[in-house]
């Protein structure tokens, strides 16, 4: 805590011969060792609080600037050890400014009365004109955000979040702003209720008004030329720049804006990337990108998605209002110039390419392929399973979690197969073996809801999802029994025996959150009761559920054995692991192996048009190769070769040590 004195005599006549003034000199107070040398031309108003100006800024090029106070107006300011502030066109008022802070070049910097810096704002995301509306704050999740805007069912659970975000957001609202520890802020235009985080940048920024800039040591926040932020957070590790603008919305950590992006009323949570755009009323799930000139209109819901370039959806065909909404599940994405009207809803991991206006639902066939043709939108269920693409994007998400901060605002799972997704490949497969029955196995087209499966695209979906309904029991079942010689099956029966008995029942995707439904609804009766009635109390229970997936996973898989093999986990036996286990194998290399070739197509003849500009067939392959490599040699290939090796050697482990039980 530094103690400050008031000016001497001779300090005041040292600073009045440097061409400053100031409206009451008792109102400025000073640091003991202060210094008067490196102060000129600057007006003090109100109660004003100043450091030492002791140290030098290195600026990029090699010039050196010392601390100090130079052509600047300052009203109720206190600046902190070794700043420098130079040519500030207006003033900054009511701001405490912390060590070793840079801001030169700047139009105005104020506090302007009692100010929320954009906690509490109200977001009208997917419904522009309200009813889904969720108010921000500096703790905002993608779990705390999807039940605000989703669960409008419990209008209770609605009442009491939104008090509990209140009550955060009038503890943190002052009349006081703060700018942090090494923040640098250059080439700025209108800052007005801003708060900003240590080490945040802030250059050319046209206008920021009424937000937070959470920034810290270990993520920065950058905001970069030409940037207009209205009624808006923007947490840590994020970079909002070239000319983006953003009114009324949340950006959650280590996501990255920019090339003159513009959103209004939307929340982009973790990792997102947008560029090239606009977005309207969206819920932008954990790793939303839009790269290419896409659009994000209107009313959508997105997470791990990739949109293609030119690809839109929109709610525009309504007649009561904009009351149309849509959800791409997690992992679904867009082709080039794909347009989807809302509503619809597009199932986890599948890909749309075309034209869709016929209000599809796909949510219990995932990883599927949407295509349209002559207007007419065609499923093809389960084939996204054999997709490298499928693969590469499971692989590439948690090497591109971009966040540093140590305090994660989401808790993140990865998985491609998850009692989320496998509950809806046993209700897909049911649905197919259903329509099969009602319409004949020789029928050539099958209607399910507005799309048409063709009689093949059936047949293959229903195999697809059965391979990856064993890959992931056996996945559960060697996992639960690895590293364990077992002497008999009641030793076997004992550790297949669940530790809880969370996890039964329907599993839900909280945005990004994989998690039983019981405990989602057990955590919203905790709110509605007043019994968690804190950010921080809701935080740590979704933490919980996200530490605990894997224990609550085998409770889900477990109950499921019986149902798909037809065995009774109670009464299982060490020759009953052997069959699941072989069932596995089976699925885990015949997946791998349509990757495989899915990956060779990559390779082809007819990937190489293009390339040997004017050479024959040769020089067009050796051409390729020098760019592309070598099929046999592609990092991704081998490593699909190198996980059949690994995972026969396992499933091979586990039967080995089965064995060894039925022979006793």
């Amino acid at each position: 805590m530094k103690t400050y004195r008031s000016l001497t005599q001779e300090e005041i006549q040292q600073l009045k011969e440097r061409s400053c003034t100031a409206v009451d000199w008792d109102e400025i107070e000073v640091v003991e060792n202060f210094k008067t040398d490196y102060i000129c031309h600057t007006r003090f108003s109100g109660r004003v609080r100043l450091g030492v100006f002791e140290d030098e800024f290195m600026l990029a090029g090699g010039m050196r600037k010392h601390s100090g106070l130079y052509h600047a107006t300052l009203h109720n300011v206190t600046v902190g050890d070794n700043c420098c502030i130079e040519n500030i066109k207006n003033y900054i008022a009511n701001y405490i400014i912390g060590d070793y802070v840079f801001i030169e070049n700047v139009d105005i910097i104020l506090v302007d009365g009692w100010s929320k810096f954009g906690n509490g704002v109200e977001v009208a995301v997917l419904n522009e004109t309200g009813g889904r509306e969720v108010p921000i704050h500096d703790r905002l999740s993608a779990h705390q955000a999807y039940i605000l805007a989703l669960y409008r069912h419990r209008p209770e659970l609605i009442c009491r979040m939104k008090a509990i975000i209140d009550r955060y957001a009038e503890e943190n609202a002052s009349d006081t702003g703060t700018i942090g520890h090494h923040v640098t802020i250059v080439d700025a235009g209108y800052i007005k209720n801003v708060r900003i985080g240590d080490y945040c940048k802030i250059e050319g920024a046209g206008r920021l008004k009424n937000g937070s800039l959470n920034s810290n040591e270990q993520a920065p926040i950058h905001i970069g030329y030409g940037v207009v932020c209205d009624d808006f957070i923007i947490s840590s590790g994020s970079n909002v720049e070239d000319g983006t603008m953003l009114t009324r919305c949340f950006i959650s950590q280590a996501c990255h804006l920019g090339h003159n992006y513009s959103a209004s009323d939307s929340l982009f949570f973790s990792n997102c990337q947008e560029e090239n755009g606009e977005a309207c009323a969206i819920f932008a799930g954990p790793f939303t990108v839009t790269h290419h000139k896409s659009t994000l209109l209107i009313a959508g819901m997105f997470s791990f998605m990739n949109a293609g370039s030119g690809s839109n959806q929109s709610n525009h065909m309504y007649k009561l209002g904009p009351i149309h909404q849509g959800t791409l599940e997690r992992g679904a994405k867009t082709t080039s110039d794909s347009y989807i009207l809302w509503p619809a809803r597009v199932g986890a991991f599948s890909l749309v390419m075309g034209r869709h206006v016929n209000h599809s639902d796909t949510s219990n066939l995932p990883f599927s392929y949407l295509i349209e043709q002559n207007n007419t939108t065609y499923l093809v269920p389960g084939v996204n399973l054999r997709s490298v693409g499928t693969i590469r994007d499971a692989q590439k998400w948690p090497k591109r979690d971009g966040r540093t901060d140590p305090n994660k605002l989401d808790y993140i799972n990865y998985n491609l197969l998850s009692p989320y997704t496998v509950q809806k490949m046993f209700k897909g497969r049911e649905t197919l073996q259903n329509l099969r029955h009602a319409s004949g196995e020789l029928s050539d087209i099958y209607s399910f809801h507005s799309a048409k499966i063709r009689n093949s695209a059936l047949v293959k979906g229903i195999r697809f999802y059965e391979i990856a309904i064993h890959k992931f029991l056996g996945n559960s079942v060697i996992k639960r029994l690895e590293g364990i010689d077992f002497r008999s099956n009641e030793e076997i029966r004992a550790r297949l025996k669940p530790d809880t008995a969370i996890g039964s029942g329907e599993w839900v995707d909280i945005s990004g959150l994989i998690a039983p439904k019981s405990e989602i609804d057990a955590l919203i009766d905790g709110i509605e009761s007043g019994k968690v009635n804190r950010l921080k109390s809701i935080n740590a229970e979704f933490e919980k559920m996200h530490s605990n997936y894997y224990t609550y996973e085998w409770t889900w898989a477990y109950e499921k054995l019986e149902e798909f093999y037809g065995i009774k986990p109670e009464g299982m036996t060490a020759e009953d692991v052997i069959h699941i286990v072989e069932k596995w194998k089976e699925a885990v290399v015949g997946l791998d192996r349509m990757v495989y070739e899915d990956a060779k197509k990559e390779f082809s003849l007819a990937s190489m048009t293009g390339f040997g500009a004017d050479g024959s067939r040769l020089e067009k392959e050796l051409d390729f190769e020098q760019v592309r490599g070598d099929f046999e040699s592609n990092p991704f290939v081998m490593a699909v070769l190198k996980h059949i090796e690994v995972k026969t050697a396992l499933g091979d482990e586990l039967i080995g040590r089965m064995q060894r039980v039925s022979e006793n």
